[in-house]
């Protein structure tokens, strides 16, 4: 049996009724850039999240510096920091997709990286005081694999050291902590619509949600090179500007998400119901509801297990291999092995399992099937 790690084409079908004749429309009328589809997303996906504001941005990664930009992080938005040798800094976890730290380093901070919670590979929040410094100006938690970091708690750490915090949700598009989802305690959160998420759209997409129409106002002008009239630009901003067609995508999915999301949790339940001992499966936090953009185990012979689910027509994947604390672009940071032994440990044991709404019940039990025959559970 085949069972794939993502089915868009399958998905596809089940829409493609709606998008085809709206992409027509916008070829017909040749909107490419901004305009009333992104505006009626921002609107639908404002209500959707429960935030007073939604603005629309090219990717995930740009929500997360356009974001950083907005709240005056770095020496991109703080000139004078260039030749003083100081650089803010932002607290991230170290495992964690590249962007994360990446968007950091591009607006001229500095990323400190500290370990993560064993159980639900969210940043360690016993970890973060011991990282904050002088310099320190925000704490940027990130909603690994669909289940929130502890948010409120994190909030204490922020409202007590001054810093701002800007949510990675960019797996998590529909998750609760506490009936309250992401954008609602912090200064930003960040969406990711990349065709692997768990709301998609046809390329690149993102969104920056948040309650302060001050922060809105700038993530709107940064967006667009950072002048709302044009050619009059208050701040150095850039091109993070959303594409028609994405939004217009996105848009009409985000009808169907609910649905599909549903589904995840059912496949998840599944799993959690007829995995062996042998393996750990996800964590949920009480309060949380976990969205499962991905459903991570932690498995022993974690590398042979994979290449024998594949052997058996499984895809599985590694999220993540290689902590950012010892990637090779970060060693000037001064990262070395056993700073964060959590994370190094999580990943020699995390493997991915298909979880999309697309699949079937048959194909989630010979997932589990199969994993079980692995480990000697008949």
């Amino acid at each position: 049996m085949r069972v794939p790690l993502l089915d868009l084409p399958k998905q596809y079908q089940t829409i493609k009724e709606e998008v085809e004749p709206g992409l027509l429309g916008l070829l017909e009328k040749q909107q490419c850039v901004l305009g009333e589809p992104v505006k009626s997303l921002e609107d639908n996906m404002a209500r959707y999240c429960q935030c007073n504001y939604a603005i629309g941005v090219s990717s995930g990664t740009d929500a997360l510096l356009c974001s950083l930009m907005a709240l005056d992080i770095g020496s991109t938005m703080n000139p004078s920091q260039m030749n003083s040798g100081v650089q803010d800094e932002v607290i991230v976890p170290t495992f964690t997709f590249f962007a994360t730290a990446g968007s950091v380093v591009r607006t001229g901070a500095r990323p400190v990286f500290v370990d993560i919670d064993k159980d639900t590979f969210n940043i360690d929040i016993d970890k973060i005081e011991a990282a904050i410094t002088e310099h320190t100006k925000a704490i940027l938690p990130v909603h690994l694999y669909g289940q929130m970091a502890p948010m409120k708690e994190i909030m204490v750490i922020a409202r007590k050291n001054n810093l701002k915090v800007i949510e990675d949700a960019c797996q998590a598009i529909g998750a609760r902590q506490n009936n309250n989802g992401p954008g609602h305690l912090s200064d930003t959160a960040c969406l990711s619509f990349y065709p692997t998420k768990n709301l998609s759209a046809f390329g690149d997409a993102g969104m920056i949600l948040c309650q302060d129409e001050h922060i809105a106002q700038k993530c709107h002008q940064l967006r667009v090179h950072g002048g709302l009239d044009r050619y009059h630009h208050q701040n150095i901003g850039a091109n993070f500007r959303l594409d028609a067609i994405q939004a217009l995508v996105v848009d009409i999915k985000l009808k169907y998400l609910d649905i599909w999301q549903k589904r995840r949790l059912s496949h998840a339940h599944r799993y959690d119901e007829l995995l062996c001992s042998d393996v750990k499966i996800p964590r949920i936090t009480q309060g949380n509801r976990c969205v499962y953009h991905q459903y991570v185990i932690r498995a022993p012979q974690r590398d042979t297990l994979k290449s024998y689910l594949e052997e058996k027509g499984i895809s599985t994947a590694i999220f993540y291999p290689l902590p950012l604390h010892v990637q090779e672009c970060f060693a000037y940071l001064g990262g070395k092995r056993g700073d964060c032994p959590v994370a190094e440990q999580l990943c020699q044991e995390v493997l991915a399992l298909p979880v999309v709404p697309e699949l079937t019940q048959e194909q989630i039990d010979y997932v589990a099937g199969c994993i079980n025959d692995f480990y000697g559970h008949k």
